[in-house]
């Protein structure tokens, strides 16, 4: 049987190339609103931390309606980090729309989830956006598609695959790279001819296969995915299987089911082939389950998650501002919040350490593990992070490592900068593509190559240049790369930062703090470029006499401080260092808080 009313496509493309603005117009003309609603831009982007980066972090399901044919659409991420995310929703999917920009063209994360796309069979519809840009080249665009596509072992069909030109933002759509288009019709019909409609047997055993979990407090786990085979209804008893592990089936009851209809979860009694249905009820479901007739429990196969690159230690805050902001600040409150992760993310691996007051979180780059802290600070945890490090893996007695394949696009006058920052840091350059005033350079680099570089990138571009990295593979370890030139700043005492202790230090380096911020011993207060880590005492008081100087008396000027986000303070640290997470404040301090105890502790590792 085919379902001719519905389709089921994925948006995939490279972060910031304008997916969830397309969305938007398409639910618009799609009729998911009212004529007269008020909608806001990146309906889709739903939580408080895409919104403020301007990112998609969570895949998220929607549909319109085009000439009486539903159309269920997925939103993923765009970046490499919340690649997990992409993949297993590929499952839910009978086709794709790859998002190109009209200017950049096929990047890192566009190579990556077109190939998985590719593997999975998947009809593609190749969208070139963006195509009202001034600088737009969809000709030249289109060429680097397909060459994209050969690279990637495209079959014939999937090489004919059709272009539509479009400008999400003015949601319009044609099928010619010359004219602008109206509206979005061109998109839709495409997306009707191309993307095949589900097919199966309506009345063969129930077969689900559980692509995505969501978690409420109040009905606990809800699992998304769509019908393959069969029918399901609400109250219907279904087995539970798991492709990997057949023994551990077990069975369940159906309480509720939702079908996706625009932004909103409409309940519903039962749902056929074909259908991507969230359904509650099933306690101990986790993605990659198959839901099954309890008579005919087969479960299907799971793509394989690609494993985590990045490790990072999270513990206990210890430091003496411990407990101060923080709601949730014991281990416990840490390991649940932390497995409780695990339920949702799949890219995600936690294990405990010997202290039960740290946990060791790997996940797929220093992004994926940054949004995961934001999320827990916002909710109230408090807590400390080690510097990121890499996974490394030994085949046939031989040390290998994570390496990324890195596109940069800088201005051509900062060419030389950026090629001699990547030899320092283990780069091979791949491909050079010199455009008029840009230059588009490719290198292989190990993932520990690239931690630290984001800050030294843009100095060196003077803010103009474009990074993007994805994972490659493993290859053998490339040797020692030089850490961080810049020595750390830290607190002799305990106290409040003052004016005159903050003048005399800032002569020192740069400056992370300003007067009047509580300190304490160990704590990092700025950096050092000449390398090596130097105590000040940033809380030291004038001292006061009854004899005036000339000049003392005039105002003393403090240099504004540096203001270190949660992904530059993941940046500057060592490995004897560590960021102090609280709902409030982000701070640096050493492991070791005690000058005296530090200095024993170096003299005994030399």
């Amino acid at each position: 049987m085919v379902r001719n009313d519905l389709r089921n496509i994925a948006i995939i493309a490279h972060v910031d190339h304008g997916k969830t603005t397309l969305v938007d117009e398409m639910l618009k003309q799609g009729g998911a609103f009212r004529e007269n609603q008020v909608v806001e831009d990146r309906v889709m982007d739903s939580n408080d931390l895409e919104r403020e980066r301007g990112i998609t972090i969570l895949a998220k399901n929607t549909a319109a309606y085009y000439k009486d044919v539903k159309i269920n659409i997925i939103d993923t991420p765009g970046h490499a980090d919340f690649g997990g995310e992409v993949e297993r929703i590929l499952k839910m999917v009978n086709g794709v729309v790859l998002l190109v920009d009209s200017f950049e063209g096929p990047m890192p994360q566009t190579r990556f989830v077109l190939q998985k796309s590719l593997e999975l069979g998947h009809k593609v519809v190749v969208v070139v956006n963006k195509v009202d840009r001034p600088d737009a080249r969809p000709k030249e665009i289109e060429d680097e598609v397909l060459e994209l596509f050969l690279e990637l072992d495209a079959t014939d069909e999937q090489l004919n695959s059709p272009f539509v030109y479009c400008s999400g933002r003015a949601g319009t759509a044609s099928l010619s790279p010359d004219s602008q288009g109206t509206d979005l019709r061109p998109l839709f019909d495409t997306i009707l001819e191309h993307i095949p409609a589900p097919e199966g047997d309506e009345t063969a055993p129930l077969q689900l296969l559980v692509s995505s979990i969501d978690y409420n407090d109040y009905v606990g786990r809800i699992a998304i995915g769509r019908i393959e085979r069969g029918m399901l209804r609400t109250n219907q008893e279904v087995s539970i299987c798991d492709y990997h592990n057949p023994e551990e089936s077990y069975r369940g009851k159906i309480v509720t089911m939702y079908q996706i209809d625009g932004l909103k979860r409409v309940p519903a009694q039962e749902a056929k082939m074909g259908d991507i249905v969230c359904i509650s009820g099933l306690e101990k479901i986790t993605i990659g389950n198959t839901i099954t007739a309890t008579d005919c429990p087969e479960p299907l196969p799971f793509v394989k998650i690609s494993e985590p690159t990045v490790e990072m230690t999270f513990s206990v805050n210890d430091s003496p501002f411990a407990g101060r902001e923080g709601k949730f600040v014991t281990s416990r409150h840490l390991r649940d919040r932390l497995f409780r992760e695990l339920l949702k993310d799949v890219s995600l691996r936690v294990s405990e350490t010997d202290s039960t007051e740290s946990f060791n979180v790997a996940g797929r780059g220093e992004m994926h593990l940054s949004i995961l802290i934001e999320t827990m600070r916002r909710e109230g945890y408090e807590f400390q992070v080690s510097t990121p490090r890499v996974l490394y893996r030994e085949e046939n007695g031989q040390k290998l490592e994570p390496i990324e394949r890195l596109s940069v696009d800088v201005p051509n006058e900062f060419v030389g900068a950026v090629m001699e920052k990547m030899g320092n840091r283990k780069g091979v350059l791949q491909e050079m593509n010199p455009l008029e005033t840009r230059t588009k350079l490719e290198f292989l680099i190990p993932a520990r190559g690239l931690f630290g570089y984001k800050n030294d990138f843009l100095t060196d571009t003077k803010g103009e240049g474009i990074m993007n990295s994805v994972f490659e593979g493993y290859e053998p370890f490339k040797g020692e790369i030089p850490i961080r030139p810049m020595g750390s700043l830290i607190a002799f005492e305990s106290g409040d930062s003052v004016t005159y202790g903050l003048y005399n230090a800032q002569e020192r380096g740069d400056l992370f703090i300003s007067a009047g911020v509580p300190v304490y011993e160990g704590m990092i207060v700025g950096q050092n470029p000449k390398g090596d880590d130097m105590v000040v005492n940033v809380c030291k008081k004038k001292h006061v006499s009854n004899m005036r100087a000339s000049g003392s008396d005039e105002a003393l000027r403090l240099t504004p401080p540096k203001k270190m986000s949660l992904e530059e303070a993941l940046e500057f640290i060592t490995d004897d260092e560590l960021v102090e997470i609280t709902p409030k404040s982000i701070r640096l301090r050493k492991k070791i808080l005690s000058h005296d105890l530090r200095m024993k502790a170096a003299s005994k590792a030399k």
